[in-house]
């Protein structure tokens, strides 16, 4: 269970793959330089479930890894240490990714006409489908009207406007 009060770093490796993800994050932090057998020791998790955890966090950017050779094995292993400065801009990358999705999204809701037969479990089609179909539902078979998606449109637009604000006080 992550607290409010963790590290930013913790909190976000647990936000990205829970359980297994804080275990390798706090053992990160408590030791710098762990090789991948050290973090498995320390957290009681499986070497390969290490392993995953680790390359998906170097993958982020928010750990890297230093290659050096064991003295006692005589073969490389990687040493993985936290970039905690690069939590911010990871967070902000994300809420870019997010505002343009949304955007997109946003865009095709504005361009596009749907129909809906007024069912709720039935689907709500677009004006191509609609004509394909003869303008009948292709669920229940009943006639389809248009569909005001003014609610839809709203909400976002309220969301890509709270994220871009939340962009703009982050700078």
């Amino acid at each position: 269970m992550v607290d409010k009060y963790e590290d930013p770093f913790v909190r976000i490796a647990s936000m990205i793959g829970g359980d297994e993800y804080l275990k390798v994050a706090r053992s990160l932090l408590k030791a710098e330089d762990a090789t991948d057998e050290e973090i498995a020791s320390s957290t009681g998790l499986r070497i390969n479930m290490v392993r995953k955890v680790l390359y998906d966090l170097f993958g982020k950017s928010l750990i890297t890894g230093i290659r050096v050779k064991d003295e006692r094995k005589g073969w490389f292993v990687y040493r993985w240490r936290t970039r905690r400065e690069e939590v911010e801009h990871f967070i902000e990358n994300q809420k870019k990714k997010i505002e343009e999705r949304l955007q997109q999204r946003f865009d095709y809701e504005n361009a596009s006409d749907f129909y809906h037969c007024g069912n709720e479990d039935c689907p709500r089609v677009t004006f191509e489908d609609a004509l394909e179909g003869m303008f009948k539902c292709p669920s229940c078979q009943n006639v389809l009207n248009i569909k005001k998606n003014e609610k839809s449109r709203k909400a976002y637009s309220k969301k890509i406007d709270e994220i871009k604000k939340d962009m703009q006080q982050t700078f």
